[in-house]
C-alpha cells in the first residue's frame, strides 16, 4: 500500500485550550512553538495516524505572570519536562457518522488516553499548487489525570482553577511530495510507528515552513 505524509503547517494551525477561573469565566491559551505531521494509507485521511510534539515552554495566556507560573513545577515543570507529545489515529466514530481522533498524550513523564471530536473541513490545492486538508478536533482532559493538582480554595466555596481542560485543534496540513513519501507495503501496526521529522532531531520544534508560499 502506498503512504502519503502530510506536515502540518504550523503557521496556519492552532493548539488551544481553555481553563476555567474561579469558577465565573474561562481563561483561553495555546501554544505557539509546535510540529506535527499525520501518514495516510492510500491517502485516506480517514484513518490516518498524527503525530505532534509541542515545546510546553511555548503556553501563552496573555499574561506574563500567568504564563511563568504555568511553566513553574506548580503546573508544566517545563525545566525538567520540556516537551509534550500526542500519538494518535483518526477512526470513524462506532455506530455513528463522523470521526474521531484517539491517542495517548506523554506529559510531565505520565500518559493519558485522549479522544477528539474531529469536524473535516475538506483537501483543496493553495495557488502554488500543494494539496492541504484541514480539520479542527475538539476534546478535553482532567489536568489531575496528569498530575496538575496546583490550586487554592475560593472564601465562597470552590476553587481558582477547574479540573477540566477543553482543547480545540486546528489543523491545517500540506502532502508532501512524492519523493518524501514511503511507498511501501506494511501494516497499520507498522505505519503508526512512523515518527516526524522532530522526533529523530531533524528539525527544531516549531521550524517547519511549508513547501510553498507561507502567507
Amino acid at each position: 500500500m502506498a503512504l502519503e505524509r502530510w506536515e502540518i503547517d504550523s503557521g496556519h494551525s492552532g493548539i488551544h485550550f481553555s481553563v476555567q477561573h474561579m469558577m465565573l469565566t474561562r481563561v483561553r491559551g495555546t501554544f505557539s512553538r509546535w510540529s506535527g505531521s499525520l501518514v495516510a494509507e492510500d491517502g485516506d485521511l480517514r484513518h490516518a495516524s498524527i503525530s505532534i510534539l509541542i515545546d510546553a515552554s511555548s503556553i501563552e495566556t496573555g499574561l506574563a505572570e500567568r504564563d511563568a507560573h504555568l511553566k513553574s513545577a506548580d503546573f508544566l515543570n517545563t525545566t525538567n519536562f520540556l516537551e509534550m507529545t500526542f500519538e494518535g489515529r483518526v477512526c470513524e466514530k462506532p455506530r455513528a457518522k463522523g470521526l474521531r481522533i484517539v491517542g495517548e498524550l506523554s506529559a510531565l513523564g505520565g500518559k493519558h488516553e485522549l479522544k477528539f471530536e474531529v469536524e473535516p473541513a475538506g483537501r483543496t490545492k493553495d495557488p502554488w499548487g500543494h494539496e492541504r486538508a484541514g480539520f479542527t478536533a475538539k476534546g478535553s482532559l482532567d489536568r489531575k489525570a496528569l498530575g496538575l493538582t496546583w490550586n487554592q480554595p475560593l472564601e465562597a466555596g470552590g476553587f481558582l482553577v477547574g479540573d477540566r481542560v477543553d482543547f480545540e485543534i486546528d489543523v491545517e496540513a500540506v502532502l508532501q511530495d512524492e519523493a518524501r513519501n514511503e511507498q511501501i507495503s506494511a501494516s497499520p501496526e507498522e505505519i503508526t510507528k512512523l515518527r516526524f521529522a522532530t522526533r529523530n532531531g531533524s528539525r527544531p520544534v516549531g521550524e517547519f515552513t511549508p513547501k510553498g508560499d507561507s502567507r
